[in-house]
């Protein structure tokens, strides 16, 4: 019934996404700022205190490792929604807290496979006071390591990244030896009847990461069910692995699939591949 009320409350708010969250309460439980992302207030805590590898690839934090809150407000409530990062030990101390506090736990996976450490990532939603809500998954980021901090900003790197922002058609947020890229769908996303936009992990993600003259690549396709395979047989057939393929969410609409890719190559001919892949979805060019 909870739920019910919850879904009729977002339908009758959906005009109202814009409305402003209490940022400034939200910033002194995690003492730092976020940032306001097409209604959406985002935080994020990078796992800097992780060292990754996959093969001889030393994954950087920012590529893959890190941790966001997005909150929006809903009528007369806020609703949160994020993904934890954390290593394998840490899982069941962050359901355990999750659990205690409330808060929905929506989807447990990898997103990549072969790393070391292991890790594994959370996805979870709440919804009721902004600042009750921060406090809350605060306490649950300290049952981990993750560094509340900012790291420090990333060293400046020149890399020409043409190549790959010719192949995608746009140019991407260059961050040290990072270039990141978010591509909308075309479709109206829900979830319990509350529109998603964007910023809230709704838009294909895809990250590059520079190492010499080859790029890792890592990132996260949203798709309908239609697109799964045909994503599945563009990335495999461009050398790109396909390291996991579920869902976020528990009340999607239209339902929504994740699907992961891993691959260590030419930039470009990354980036060709990846093309072909978002060619098969209804995403905006």
């Amino acid at each position: 019934m909870k739920r019910i009320v919850f879904s009729l409350v977002c339908l009758c708010c959906i005009g109202t996404i814009q409305a402003q969250v209490d940022s400034a309460g939200i910033e002194k439980v995690f003492g730092k700022k976020g940032a306001v992302q097409g209604g959406v207030y985002k935080v994020t805590f990078t796992r800097s205190d992780l060292k990754v590898q996959i093969n001889d690839f030393s994954v950087a934090p920012g590529l893959a490792f890190t941790s966001w809150i997005a909150f929006m407000k809903m009528g007369n409530e806020t609703m949160m929604m994020g993904d934890l990062v954390m290593q394998d030990a840490e899982v069941a101390k962050v359901v355990s807290k999750l659990v205690s506090l409330k808060l929905e736990i929506t989807a447990i996976h990898n997103h990549l496979v072969n790393e070391r450490p292991a890790i594994k990532y959370l996805h979870f939603s709440g919804h009721g006071d902004a600042v009750d809500l921060a406090q809350k998954i605060k306490s649950v980021l300290g049952v981990t390591a993750t560094p509340l901090s900012s790291p420090p900003p990333p060293p400046q790197v020149n890399v020409d990244w043409s190549g790959v922002e010719s192949v995608l058609g746009n140019k991407g947020k260059h961050v040290g030896n990072l270039l990141q890229y978010s591509f909308v769908r075309n479709e109206q996303l829900t979830e319990g009847g509350m529109q998603m936009p964007p910023a809230i992990g709704m838009a294909t993600a895809i990250n590059f990461q520079m190492d010499g003259n080859k790029a890792g690549i890592t990132g996260d396709f949203v798709l309908l069910a239609d697109e799964v395979n045909a994503v599945i047989k563009a990335l495999t057939e461009n050398g790109i692995a396909v390291t996991a393929v579920h869902n976020h969410m528990l009340y999607d609409n239209p339902r929504l699939f994740m699907l992961h890719f891993w691959a260590v190559d030419d930039p470009a001919k990354l980036a060709a591949g990846l093309k072909a892949a978002l060619d098969k979805t209804n995403s905006k060019k």
